[in-house]
């Protein structure tokens, strides 16, 4: 399920004015399009922008300058890597891009060095120890790609740094540190991981509401990794893991304390700040913290007889991908929210900050269907019912906007390029294998069109154009 902000239903024509082809590319995926693949990247380093599109057949390279005109392209086979999805890249000091083409069956990636100037290429394996480890995420930083797992014995994560053609394996051990469940009972960390599986939060991006619910949140820096867990309704438990000397340093943020007790807790970290929520039925408690100092920069209190004076949207509930509607006052709100999985997703761009403030939920119905109900005089005490689940996906929220120097504000939130890209997708019908890549001031959509063929790619920036 997707999080749709409000303004998925401004005009329609209104959202698409904001968007503007930049190239395309003719392909022909053959009628086997399960069997294809599309990955948008940046060279972090040169700022060049590359399209890696993967035919059941063969495999095309296209570089692009900063500015998005063709500068190299290339096609080779997908020799060795004929059955394998491609999962990330990373780019060597020289600029050429590598692949990594995983299997399951094969408990293996293929890594394969694609050398633009020459048309050639060297591949090499690399056996992932799926039996003693489970695989948590991959990523993509600082042009080097990121694999991180869990061990089923030790109590730590193992990540694997491929650079240059090398990989770079480091564990980071947990087992000096103390863990407590919801009802302060004492826990290894692996029992807690299986309990609250970890949730990668994109860096840069808006990440939505059913995913910075999550309990444990991964954030991904340079060289860095931030880990927090919101098991516990009175604190967050954050990990600071220096990738370099793997030193792990833990500190403790006490959430704010409600005057009953909380039933819903969580965080959500964002450059340096760390920005804590309490729910029950009655309050709502919102907290913004110095990562540092561990000091309270900003502190709401709202009471289900209070207006939010911070928000900038209407109080909304919306069930699956329908058309949100509106709370009529804040108990309503806060009686809905209490009875989610509560979550805080910050985002910042050029301008402002953006808030969303919410949960996310699922009701679960059974049904049952006769199949022979219309029959029942011919099939008498035969007859019997089938049973079926129908699941109805929810979330409440409202959305804010501040200021950089966390100053609210009374500005209508603008749509971000990240819900204008979502609204195209959910619109056009031909819109296969959506890949999205977010720069410095704008993101590109890239896609195969099934109408036309082609790859396009597709800008898309904040605000009304």
């Amino acid at each position: 399920m997707k999080q749709i902000f409000l303004f998925f239903f401004l005009l329609f024509s209104t959202v698409l004015l904001s968007q503007t082809v930049l190239t395309s590319y003719p392909v022909d995926f053959k009628n086997k399009k399960e069997q294809s693949a599309i990955l948008n990247a940046e060279n972090s380093v040169t700022h060049e922008i590359f399209a890696f599109i993967a035919t059941p057949d063969s495999l095309s390279i296209l570089k692009y300058n900063s500015a998005i005109f063709l500068k190299e392209k290339i096609t080779t086979s997908r020799k060795f890597v004929e059955d394998k999805s491609l999962i990330g890249y990373s780019f060597s000091e020289d600029g050429n891009p590598t692949l990594y083409w995983f299997s399951a069956v094969e408990k293996s990636i293929v890594l394969i060095k694609y050398y633009l100037e020459n048309n050639t290429n060297r591949a090499l394996k690399f056996q992932i120890p799926l039996d003693e480890k489970s695989l948590l995420t991959y990523y993509q930083k600082d042009n080097n790609f990121y694999i991180l797992m869990k061990d089923r014995k030790k109590q730590g994560l193992t990540v694997f740094i491929f650079k240059n053609g090398i990989a770079e394996e480091k564990f980071l051990d947990f087992s000096p540190f103390v863990f407590r469940d919801r009802k302060t009972q004492q826990k290894s960390f692996n029992q807690i991981l299986m309990e609250n599986p970890i949730e990668k939060m994109d860096a840069g991006e808006y990440n939505p509401l059913f995913k910075v619910s999550a309990k444990s949140k991964l954030y991904t820096l340079p060289n860095r990794l931030i880990l927090t867990l919101d098991q516990s309704l009175r604190k967050t438990q954050l990990f600071d893991i220096n990738l370099e000397n793997l030193e792990i340093k833990e500190k403790t943020f006490l959430q704010p304390v409600p005057q009953k007790n909380p039933k819903r807790t969580n965080s959500y970290y964002h450059e340096n700040k760390l920005y804590q929520i309490c729910v029950n039925s009655d309050q709502l408690l919102f907290d913004i913290k110095d990562y540092e100092s561990g000091e309270s920069v900003k502190t709401f209190s709202v009471s289900k007889k209070d207006t939010i004076q911070f928000k900038n949207s209407p109080l909304l509930l919306q069930i699956n991908d329908r058309k949100p509607k509106e709370l009529k006052n804040t108990a309503k709100f806060l009686q809905s929210l209490s009875s989610t999985d509560v979550g805080i997703s910050v985002f910042k761009n050029r301008q402002n900050l953006f808030f969303t403030l919410g949960g996310t939920g699922i009701e679960s119905k059974s049904i049952s269907i006769n199949p022979f109900s219309l029959m029942d005089d011919f099939y008498g005490d035969f007859a019997s019912p089938n049973y079926y689940n129908l699941d109805t996906y929810y979330s409440v929220f409202f959305e804010s906007v501040w200021t950089k120097k966390l100053e609210t504000t009374n500005q209508n939130q603008e749509p971000l390029a990240a819900d204008k890209i979502y609204s195209f997708i959910n619109s056009r019908k031909e819109v296969f294998l959506p890949n999205i890549l977010k720069l410095n001031h704008y993101s590109i959509l890239g896609y195969y069109d099934l109408y036309s063929k082609e790859y396009v790619l597709r800008k898309f920036t904040d605000g009304f154009n």
